[in-house]
């Protein structure tokens, strides 16, 4: 064990559609690290904002998810208010090291960071700007650029300008479609993860565009249009350290989905996808998409880790796709498998995440 024994407060669930991924992620990190020798407590957060403290049975793994539809029945302490709770682990002797494991919206895009500091307590990953830059798919890549790393064009529409004129942004974005030559767009929540509210159009027609800009919109009030490349590859990369003197890419690895892409029930459910830990690509290309990894984390500010997922198109070009400050740490996550290359396993790669806050 890389750190001396730590107290170490792990946040899970959350208020977004990713909720059931991160109970998911938060029990395994708190189970890895209590098994470490680490004082581990756990806080879990419902989808309705309420804090409660878990007792130790509930972080088992093992627990069905429904088991926390009613915390109370778990034993759990509460529900407190987000102060109440923060002023509870503030006062704690000693202060735990925050771990949020909370995916998506609230966790993820800079408010859990932005109250933990607030509290001044320790957390693990990005700060409150990072996190939301990475969370915003449309200001990653207006920051992405200016490294002058390859990134596919994207046009971005809010929910009111849909609202107040449907047509005109059916037309906008079939105009957008006929400047490629495959003429498919993907539609994506612009502030979301797990591959949640994604459609690949084929036809740019209102009988698949707007039924996609609906199902993005429930999710999110701005979405995120760009060319489908055909049959691309899914490369991942992990990045851990807080500044270019310790920042470290492990990786590429490859996302084999089952489905036409990795969409969530691909990703969580799917017998038929697959991933591979390393890329099947030349050294050199893997080389460079390290250091593009590493650049990428580096331009917003990125701090603890991340994962960097690029598309390889068909003529070998590495396209910067997104960023996740807070990447899945489920048994079947990429993040802690590729960081294994560089010789973590699961739990010490958990340390190492505490260990840089």
């Amino acid at each position: 064990m890389t750190l001396p024994p730590t107290a170490i407060a792990v946040l899970l669930g959350g208020p977004s559609a990713e909720h059931d991924v991160s109970l998911v992620s938060g029990r395994a990190i708190a189970t890895a690290l209590a098994a470490n020798g680490h004082d581990v407590s756990g806080w879990f957060l419902t989808l309705g904002g309420e804090w409660w403290r878990l007792p130790q049975g509930a972080l088992d793994p093992s627990l069905p998810l429904d088991a926390f539809r009613d915390p109370g029945a778990l034993g759990a302490e509460g529900p407190h208010a987000a102060a109440a709770a923060l002023e509870m682990l503030a006062g704690e002797d000693p202060a735990p090291v925050v771990f949020p494991a909370l995916h998506g919206p609230f966790g993820e895009d800079g408010q859990v960071p932005a109250l933990l500091e607030s509290a001044a307590l320790v957390y693990c990953g990005a700060g409150p700007a990072a996190s939301a830059v990475g969370m915003d798919k449309t200001l990653f890549k207006r920051v992405v650029g200016t490294l002058e790393l390859p990134v596919l064009p994207w046009a971005e529409v809010r929910a009111a300008e849909y609202r107040a004129d449907p047509e005109g942004v059916m037309d906008g974005l079939r105009h957008f479609a006929a400047g490629f030559a495959d003429p498919r767009l993907i539609v994506k929540p612009a502030r979301l993860g797990s591959s949640i509210g994604i459609t690949i159009v084929h036809e740019v027609g209102r009988a698949e565009l707007a039924p996609a800009v609906e199902l993005a919109f429930r999710y999110d009030d701005l979405l995120l249009v760009e060319p489908y490349l055909d049959h691309p590859r899914e490369l991942e990369t992990a990045v851990m350290g807080n500044s270019r003197e310790d920042a470290l890419a492990y990786g590429p690895g490859e996302v084999l989905p089952g489905n036409e892409f990795y969409d969530y029930e691909a990703k969580y459910h799917s017998a038929d996808s697959e991933v591979a830990v390393e890329a099947d690509i030349d050294a050199e290309l893997a080389a460079s998409i390290r250091a593009a990894a590493v650049e990428v984390f580096l331009v917003i500010g990125g701090t603890g880790f991340a994962r960097v997922d690029m598309l390889l198109s068909a003529d070998g070009i590495p396209y910067i796709s997104e960023i996740n400050t807070l990447p899945g740490f489920t048994p079947i996550s990429l993040f802690p498998r590729m960081t294994a290359t560089g010789g973590y396993d699961f739990a010490s790669t958990c340390e190492r995440v505490v260990e840089l806050a």
